[in-house]
């Protein structure tokens, strides 16, 4: 696939936040993974942890939505609180609270169709 780098603005970082925060809110799967190309790649300590798999990577689209539901069911009351939007050439990084206090910051980076094609979560607990 041909990458397209393209400079984001502040007002589609911050719109891509805020619809990504209230897709993970509602706990909907499917406006969830709206966000997400079919080639994305994620890697997260809580996948690590969840899949029980030191690489903590999750590769495809299907298998994020089956690592998404896991996650879901795992944790019922999961919910996040945006605290900052860092935004570049096709990436932004998102800061955020979840519910129980964790703070975390996942860089996303984009496919010419806006879509996220790479995830790398960190965490600060």
């Amino acid at each position: 696939m041909l990458m397209i780098n393209i400079v984001l603005t502040e007002t589609k970082a911050r719109k891509f936040a805020k619809d990504w925060i209230e897709a993970w809110n509602s706990h909907d799967v499917d406006a969830i993974m709206d966000h997400y190309a079919p080639q994305v790649k994620l890697t997260s300590p809580v996948a690590a942890r969840l899949l029980d798999d030191a690489a903590g990577s999750v590769v495809g689209s299907e298998a994020l939505r089956k690592y998404f539901q896991k996650g879901l069911e795992v944790y019922p009351e999961l919910s996040f609180e945006l605290l900052d939007v860092m935004w570049g050439i096709s990436s932004v990084i998102l800061y955020y609270r979840n519910h129980v206090g964790t703070k975390s910051g996942e860089f996303m980076e984009f496919d010419s169709e806006g879509k996220v094609v790479r995830v790398v979560a960190n965490y600060n607990g």
